[in-house]
């Protein structure tokens, strides 16, 4: 009996150790495995906090690139017009009066009609030869190509004695024998105008000697082509 109740008790105590023996093992165990899912969570964790870290990293900044360049070839500039010539030009005519207008530009040689005419008449005489020959050497040299405006002048002393009707015809006539001679001396027709103004522009109201002229206009002026 003494026997049984030790065995019973020693039995029970063995139970008792291996229950103890069996809770502490599964604690063990169920710290280990708390601790093995501590570790691997915390592994995902950085795992995914280094996947966020490259996904942030700024772009590495690119070099601009630079933009083709030419080298810009030689820009042509157009040429202006040349300035019209001012009045103290140098422009001279031979021996005879000649003026550079400062408005229009154009270049006028006068001619006394003395030079050229017999009172009343329209008929070039032989003295006249080396002032006509002036102006066609400078309409060929100097004013070569330049269209032309032969203008006639008289004072204003009525006609009495003579085949003109009126100053104004009268001044007409001495321009067509002045373009006359310059065409037949080379000078292109076409170049060439005619215009009478009789005693309509006066030089000088003082002296009637420098209002009966021949005026040969050259239209070296701006405005030249519209004339």
């Amino acid at each position: 009996m003494g026997w049984a109740k030790c065995g019973f008790a020693g039995g029970l105590f063995l139970t008792v150790l291996a229950a103890g023996c069996q809770n502490k093992m599964y604690d063990e165990n169920k710290a280990l495995y708390d601790e093995n899912k501590a570790l691997r969570d915390q592994n995902e964790r950085l795992k995914q906090q280094q996947g966020l870290a490259q996904n942030q990293t700024p772009a590495q900044p690119v070099a601009p690139v630079a933009p083709l360049t030419t080298t810009p070839g030689p820009v042509e500039t157009p040429s202006a017009p040349p300035p019209p010539p001012k009045a103290n030009s140098s422009v001279q005519v031979g021996d005879l009066e000649t003026k550079v207008n400062a408005r229009t530009g154009n270049t006028t040689v006068y001619v006394p009609s003395k030079l050229l005419f017999a009172p009343g008449q329209a008929t070039l005489q032989p003295d006249a030869k080396k002032s006509m020959d002036q102006v066609v050497s400078a309409l060929k040299k100097q004013f070569a190509g330049k269209k032309v405006r032969v203008e006639g002048h008289t004072d204003d002393t009525p006609i009495k004695v003579s085949k003109w009707a009126s100053n104004d015809q009268l001044s007409l006539a001495r321009a067509d024998a002045v373009k006359q001679y310059l065409v037949a001396h080379g000078i292109d027709a076409s170049r060439v105008t005619t215009k009478g103004y009789g005693a309509s522009k006066p030089r000088d109201p003082s002296d009637k000697s420098k209002n009966r002229r021949v005026e040969v206009v050259v239209l070296t002026g701006p405005a030249a082509a519209s004339e």
